[in-house]
């Protein structure tokens, strides 16, 4: 068989990576519900109902004083949103395809190009359900105020980078043992609706309950970007440092391990 090779340079190499990202960016977005919109308006109302079900919890059981002093609803969704941004960019990137998926078929589409599309895609559709969210609360409530909405944000992409990373060592481990590694990501997202802290103040822990915390990149994440939104909250149980240097190390075991699994992977695996 005849084959045509083409040599680019590396800035057209560059635009041809970055186009099949954009391209299998939205394919991830449709894939799911077959309309962007139709998946955007599934996440809002995720995002409202735990909204509402915290809401309730917190009247129910009198302990709204214990939260930070300002907007009630805003400390709700501070770590209600970090809490389904690091959850659904794991979920994303575990779930991406192998080596052995259809798609790598066709050239040249690679791993890394859908692992990219697919942390992409979740934090495209949570950074829109989160500004119509913030939008229609600041339309309805009043202004939503952010002392420094650079830093919030910031956190935001924190977590995203983080559930990514471990997302990534997920995918790596999943060709293995595909049972274990979903029974894996079920008990670590359950997990993290406590052991994230998104619901209570950090700073009134008490330091013999923070071994249960602190382990956990998501808690940093949440708290200090607590700090970054209300003026009178300063941080002083979490760090910014702990959760890069995290997302480094389980990026860097990730990539390896993927790359391990690739060179190893056959296609009967899944059958």
């Amino acid at each position: 068989m005849f084959h045509y090779s083409r040599s680019q340079s590396g800035f057209s190499a560059a635009l041809t990576v970055l186009r099949l990202i954009f391209v299998n960016t939205v394919r991830h977005l449709r894939k799911s519900n077959g309309s962007p919109i139709i998946g955007l308006l599934l996440s809002i109302s995720q995002a409202m109902v735990m909204i509402v079900v915290f809401s309730f919890m917190y009247t129910i059981f009198g302990v709204r004083s214990a939260a930070i002093r300002g907007d009630f609803l805003l400390y709700l969704m501070s770590g209600i949103f970090l809490f389904l941004t690091h959850n659904k960019a794991l979920a994303a990137v575990a779930g991406s395809e192998t080596a052995t998926s259809p798609m790598m078929q066709h050239a040249p589409m690679n791993t890394a190009i859908a692992i990219i599309s697919s942390a992409l895609s979740a934090l495209y559709i949570q950074v829109l359900t989160i500004t119509a969210v913030l939008c229609a609360y600041s339309l309805g409530w009043g202004t939503v105020t952010f002392e420094n909405i650079l830093g919030a944000f910031g956190m935001l992409l924190l977590a995203w980078a983080s559930g990514s990373a471990i997302g990534m060592v997920f995918l790596a481990a999943r060709p293995w043992a595909p049972g274990l590694i979903r029974l894996l990501i079920q008990i670590y997202t359950r997990a993290n609706m406590i052991t994230s802290g998104k619901m209570f103040v950090a700073n009134q822990t008490p330091n013999y309950m923070l071994a249960f915390f602190s382990w956990n990149p998501l808690f940093h994440t949440i708290d200090q970007a607590r700090g970054f939104i209300f003026v009178n909250y300063n941080p002083h149980k979490s760090s910014i440092i702990y959760p890069v240097v995290f997302s480094l190390v389980f990026l860097t075991i990730g990539l390896l391990a993927e790359f391990f699994t690739r060179k190893r992977v056959s296609l009967s695996w899944s059958r």
